[in-house]
């Protein structure tokens, strides 16, 4: 079986060499850049299966690097993990927003890194989404099997968990799930999510989704549903002008 590739973005050479070796001990392939453009290169030339990188080089790269991965057609479902330097809400917030699949903050051993890379990497293994028919709610369509989310037709780029989450909200549309039960429904069980992380995940979800994030509600003091199909359909009619046919709010398997 042929050993994994990943590629490490980051302008500071002792931290290269360093993640280097621990990567290297661990079994995987490893390639270095210290630039977007070196990094672009070097997925071009042989392509990786995990990227690894600190969005805060010195020449502001790394937030671009991410960027353009997600917005290119070839590589916005490589996966992305971001490394911090602190456990701030803002700083992961950033690294969710950059469209990364995981984050670890420093200083990180090298058990964690490890098992944040397997686990991101076995989520992204196409066998490891479930064989489940499409569904539909309102203008969403949720496609497990091509990993695909749709508004109004239209491809919207979703991060792995970010899929997962509205996968599992939307097969069980209506119903209400508290932080911690959506975690136990599509956590890794080599990685630990943070309760606060589901509410960051939602909020990208609402901005990716629109006009369809306000399917996505808030139950106070209790956590998280999407909106059921009737609910959806009804209001949907309601805007549609007198006369038009009412289209259907849910297909797939219920």
């Amino acid at each position: 079986m042929a050993r994994q590739r990943i590629l490490i973005v980051d302008d500071k050479q002792d931290v290269l060499e360093l993640l280097e070796n621990r990567l290297v001990r661990n079994g995987y392939v490893v390639t270095c850049a210290t630039t977007g453009e070196q990094a672009a290169k070097s997925i071009s030339t042989e392509r990786p299966d995990l990227v690894l990188i600190d969005p805060m080089l010195s020449n502001a790269d790394g937030p671009e690097i991410c960027r353009r991965l997600r917005q290119d057609q070839d590589t916005r479902d490589l996966p992305i993990i971001i490394m911090t330097d602190n456990r701030e809400d803002a700083d992961m917030a950033a690294a969710l927003e950059l469209g990364a699949d995981d984050y670890v903050t420093r200083p990180f051993s090298s058990r964690v890194l490890s098992a944040r890379i397997k686990a991101v990497l076995r989520r992204n293994d196409a066998g490891g989404i479930r064989d489940v028919g499409v569904t539909q709610v309102g203008d969403l369509t949720v496609d497990p099997r091509r990993h695909e989310v749709c508004v109004r037709g239209k491809a919207v780029s979703l991060t792995y968990l970010e899929f997962r989450i509205l996968q599992f909200l939307s097969d069980r549309a209506g119903w209400v799930f508290s932080r911690h039960q959506i975690i136990e429904a599509i956590q890794e069980r080599d990685v630990a999510i943070a309760d606060r992380s589901i509410d960051v995940h939602m909020v990208n979800l609402r901005r990716k989704l629109a006009p369809c994030g306000d399917y996505i509600e808030t139950v106070r003091s209790v956590g998280y549903r999407l909106r059921d199909a009737r609910r959806t359909a009804r209001k949907h009619d309601a805007r549609r002008p007198s006369g038009e046919p009412a289209a259907h709010g849910w297909s797939g398997h219920a």
